[in-house]
């Protein structure tokens, strides 16, 4: 699969996207499915701090990414299939706080993701070129389907980035 131009997604977007160093993103997405929740065991022990003061928890953190790749997902389904009306945005923050993932195991959230991403897989690999051309509005900004499976890609590669250095 081609990587996306720059004029397929909004400026956010290129620093997920410049993380995924390679250009069969749909194989690094599974790999990803087993390889998150594994490194996510490393940090049973550490699952409620928080690096700093308002600084999510590592259990909200990974909670985060579920919510994100939920929210990516369904904007991609709704491109792919033509959808041609603009999609909000969401608050980040806001998510997390009203989620209560401090109440659940690292482990579950860990496990929910792999089933989340192995269950996206699906509809990940039907895609056609004609269906990742395809582009529509969310958060006020133009993006395509292939730039947001990179997007989601790229979103796991820098929250385990800053797990290495914030909380390891």
């Amino acid at each position: 699969m081609n990587r996306p131009q720059p004029h397929e997604y909004p400026e956010w977007g290129a620093q997920y996207i410049n993380l995924v160093d390679q250009d069969d993103v749909l194989t690094l997405l599974e790999k990803q499915s087993e390889e998150f929740p594994e490194f996510l065991n490393n940090f049973i022990e550490k699952a409620d701090y928080a690096y700093g003061p308002g600084k999510w928890t590592i259990k909200e953190l990974a909670g985060h990414m579920i919510d994100t790749e939920r929210i990516l997902c369904y904007r991609l389904l709704c491109f792919a299939r033509g959808e041609s009306s603009p999609l909000p945005g969401f608050e980040e923050d806001d998510y997390v706080k009203n989620a209560h993932f401090a109440d659940r195991s690292l482990f579950s959230i860990g496990e929910e993701f792999s089933l989340l991403r192995r269950a996206n897989q699906y509809l990940f690999k039907s895609l056609n070129e004609t269906e990742l051309n395809r582009a529509g509005t969310a958060s006020g900004r133009p993006i395509s389907v292939r730039a947001i499976l990179f997007i989601i890609a790229g979103h796991v590669i820098h929250h385990t980035m800053i797990i290495k250095e914030r909380y390891a």
